[in-house]
């Protein structure tokens, strides 16, 4: 098999379209090669197939060969050899997964340095103090990245090197002083491993190819990955490519460049770049940047050349891009392309303006598969309530979005917050990839130091959490900062605009954001390609849900859960008196208490939900979910005792009470022994309806059994609803009865269950439950994220619907249901309604609707239109 390409490789298909094979990175230096003809140093890709043998079965014995022969060509190109004494050849070893990962994957630079090619470098480039630096950046990047060298140890002692010679930048450190330093980073080497910092640059680039491939399943890579939803079993590939240098002299320089601005999609170019450094140092944010704007001041005509190829590489990729370059004494040279990553509000913008762009064109199915749930999430987040704040600091505005937590200083003790229920801002010099876990625990991130394209402005932009960045004026001293002479302490509350870029002490009140307009454009457009096929409803109980739902675009109820209403301050002790009740007589009063309160209930969703289906589900939980706790009644009798009401509460909390209720009386079973209160509801919502008909509006109903596992259930329980309608004799309201397919029985047998209903919902969090045998209320702890940890579930089942089980359920249930009844319409209410992973499984299992929280709905009509479009490909 072959396992590497060079960048001038003549694919059979363009290379962009080779992600699988070549990752994300090699892909696109192959297209700028092969294709665009761009400035690209040579070098050559190890592919994600390598990765994966690698990681399941150890290094492949082709490898080697491949890698050599790779090798001598990019030597012969360069007219240099790897590690050569007198004029060496200097490489860089990067990750690159198919899907773009920023930050989450080791990187080695200055691959092929060692004691003796050192000299030689110094000699041609006839600058010591560079081959030093390079040297020692080397040592330092090779020992954390490939040996395992904790990284402070390198940086302890840099930082000592330029307190000791009062060098302000990096640059300032002497040759002298570098060559100190290259000599205790290799002792630290030393005595951390056991043995000297490699010498032979073969070794040294065997040694970085598996530690990139090993950074797959490193910690933050799978976090990352988990995330951003993408499959744990791709692997990365590894780019070996010749080093050009933008810390050569005041005439180099590295950057990082967007076709268009990522936070608020404005045309032009856009990014920082830094005078004499190398392509780490603007991405990690260890030194502040210069905006790209400066770049045409500086260097000139390099400006022009780079505008000339951001307008190539937009119009190629049809995209805003993102790039890294770096200028090696007046000489351009592009390192990696990729469609880069934006805030919602930019997402927007680009899709809806690229549409009326010439250049670009995309149509309107393309701009609505270039939105993802995250772009809508963000351009609801909270903004500051008041104008008058007092700023303590201002930095750059990185990640959209108002933020307010309590001060933490380190990933871990963010996380150690969260968890104790804290929200948290991440306050950092810099983030690196190691804190992406404290990261996505926290409300915001706020650095001291950084631009635009540091990784906290990258990750915080991808994930939609504010972050400022290089907020200058923020001094960070053990556990507390210092801004305008203001000490923060850790526990202490800020609030950051990650718009303006805004810190702000103590918490400020926030405030919905107001979406742009292109979040309505781009709605509508998937609107238009649902319309006809896939509906999107909502989960709500009361009437305000209802019309807050409408506002969002609901197309009606698909799951109003009626033991909400009871559960309600005033309802309660109606419910209990129910239970309680000796006789007959007392029971019927109860529930005509009840139903007067279900009728008002009732009548406000279908007036909300105007000309619009509301399905509502009898009543479902288990009786005792209605009764005190059995354990606190049982403590205050053996204490102070009982009054009547409680003893009788307690006895029938103690008859009512079951050893698993999610398996016991509950649902159509409920029905069964208490039939009184299901003719009970229906009666409320008909007599609802009527009334609402007199006045001329229009409503819809569906009545939904829940948990039916056999026909002859459903058909016992239609029974009861039909005499209710019978008897009601509403006249001009549509109405329908169904049920809630919640067991794997009810998927398994639905063509029987079909014959009593004219529609079907499926419940897919007590589907998932009980297809896994798991306890949705306690599994979501130790368990699931052990499971998760370990790779023995993809993902957690309760949020994203498991395709291979539940999903397969929902498709025989659709199929056989149908095969009884062509018209049957199929619906599915739950949590999985508003993920759009679920929905790509719910469109293709040929669903009518899905159903979800009001504020997913935006979510889900955007998840159903793009999973339309892309069952058409």
């Amino acid at each position: 098999m072959q396992y590497v390409f060079g960048f001038d490789h003549e694919h059979l298909r363009p290379p962009m379209e080779l992600k699988d094979l070549l990752g994300g990175k090699g892909a696109n230096l192959a297209e700028m090669t092969s294709v665009l003809g761009l400035p690209v140093p040579h070098g050559f890709t190890i592919t994600t197939d390598a990765c994966r043998v690698y990681l399941e079965s150890g290094w492949p014995h082709e490898l080697t060969g491949q890698v050599s022969q790779a090798l001598s060509i990019l030597e012969r190109k360069m007219g240099k050899s790897l590690g050569d004494p007198s004029d060496p050849l200097l490489v860089s070893v990067r990750s690159g997964a198919k899907f773009s990962m920023p930050g989450m994957m080791d990187t080695v630079l200055n691959l092929g340095l060692n004691d003796r090619s050192v000299e030689g470098l110094a000699a041609q480039t006839n600058d010591l103090r560079f081959a030093y630096d390079s040297y020692r950046r080397f040592i330092a990047m090779y020992g954390r990245v490939v040996l395992g060298v904790p990284g402070e140890e390198f940086d302890k002692l840099f930082e000592a090197a330029k307190e000791l010679s009062s060098a302000s930048i990096d640059s300032g450190v002497p040759p002298e002083l570098l060559k100190y330093l290259v000599s205790a980073y290799k002792d630290i080497v030393a005595r951390y491993c056991g043995k000297p910092f490699p010498q032979e640059p073969m070794e040294q680039l065997r040694g970085a190819i598996e530690a990139v491939f090993s950074s797959w399943n490193g910690s933050r890579a799978i976090a990352y990955r988990r995330r951003e939803g993408i499959p744990n079993d791709l692997g990365t590939a590894v780019n070996v490519q010749s080093m050009v240098f933008g810390n050569r002299d005041d005439n180099s320089g590295t950057g990082v460049g967007f076709t268009r601005d990522p936070a608020t999609g404005d045309k032009g170019m856009y990014g920082d770049f830094m005078v004499n450094a190398q392509g780490e140092d603007v991405v990690a944010g260890v030194r502040n940047t210069e905006p790209l704007s400066a770049l045409k001041k500086r260097f000139p005509q390099i400006f022009n050349e780079l505008v000339d190829i951001f307008v190539r590489l937009e119009g190629h990729y049809r995209d805003m891009c993102d790039t890294e370059f770096t200028i090696e004494r007046g000489k351009l040279w592009m390192l990696q392309t990729r469609v880069g990553k934006r805030t919602g509000v930019a997402a927007l913008r680009m899709a809806v303006d690229m549409t009326d762009e010439p250049e670009i064109a995309l149509t309107k199915e393309e701009a609505v598969l270039r939105i993802t749930s995250d772009h809508l999430d963000s351009v609801l987040h909270p903004q500051f309530a008041a104008k008058e704040l007092n700023v303590i600091a201002r930095g750059l505005g990185a990640s959209p979005g108002a933020a307010v937590g309590k001060v933490y200083f380190s990933a871990d003790d963010a996380i150690a917050a969260n968890e104790r229920g804290e929200k948290v801002i991440l306050v950092t010099k810099e983030t690196s990839p190691e804190d992406v876990h404290g990261m996505l625990s926290s409300e915001g991130v706020l650095t001291s130091r950084g631009g635009l394209v540091s990784h906290a402005a990258v990750v915080a932009r991808g994930w939609g959490k504010p972050a400022v960045v290089g907020a200058d004026a923020v001094r960070i001293v053990g556990r507390s900062f210092i801004a305008s002479g203001i000490t923060v302490f850790e526990g202490d509350e800020v609030s950051l605009d990650g718009s303006s870029g805004d810190v702000v002490l103590g918490a400020v009140e926030l405030t919905s954001s107001t979406p742009p307009l292109e979040f309505y454009t781009i709605l509508n457009w998937a609107d238009e390609i649902r319309f006809g096929k896939v509906a999107v409803r909502a989960n709500a109980d009361n009437g305000p849900d209802a019309s807050n739902a409408r506002s969002f675009g609901a197309e009606g109820i698909g799951l109003c859960r009626t033991e909400h209403m009871f559960l309600a301050e005033d309802r309660l002790p109606i419910v209990r008196k129910m239970i309680l009740a000796d006789t007959k007589d007392d029971e019927l009063e109860a529930l005509e208490e009840l139903r007067a309160a279900q009728k008002h209930d009732f009548k406000e969703i279908l007036e909300a939900m105007d000309g619009l289906p509301v399905t509502v589900r009898l009543l479902d939980p288990p009786l005792h979910e209605f009764l005190p706790d059995t354990l606190d009644l049982a403590i205050k009798e053996a204490t102070t005792g009982l009054i009547p009401e409680e003893a009788a509460l307690f006895a029938a909390s103690k008859a009512w009470k079951e050893v698993n209720p999610m398996l016991g009386t509950r649902g159509v079973r409920l029905g069964v022994i208490k039939p009184g209160l299901y003719a009970m509801q229906v009666k409320a919502l008909l007599q609802a309806a009527a009334e609402l008909k007199k006045k001329g509006k229009n409503p819809i109903v569906e009545i939904m059994v829940p948990l039916t596992v056999t026909k002859e259930e459903l058909l016992l329980a239609r029974s009861w609803i039909q005499e209710v309608i019978d008897a009601q004799k509403v006249k001009g309201v549509d109405i329908t009865i169904g049920t809630m397919i919640e067991t794997p029985r009810a998927a398994i047998r639905a063509d029987e269950i079909a014959e009593g209903a004219d529609f079907f919902s499926f419940g897919t969090n007590d589907l998932t439950q009980m297809t896994f045998g798991f306890s949705r209320d306690d599994v979501e702890g130790r368990l699931m994220a052990t499971y998760l940890d370990l790779g023995l579930l993809p993902a957690n089942p309760f949020k994203t619907l498991d395709p291979t089980g539940v999903g397969e359920l929902v498709r025989m249930g659709v199929e056989r249901g149908r095969s009884t009844k062509p018209s049957l319409k199929v619906g599915v209410c739950g949590e999985h309604g508003g993920d759009p992973a679920s929905i790509e499984i719910f469109v293709q299992a040929g669903v009518d609707y899905v159903s979800c929280s009001p504020f997913r709905i935006p979510i889900a009509r955007l998840a159903a239109a793009q999973a339309i479009l892309r069952s058409k490909k």
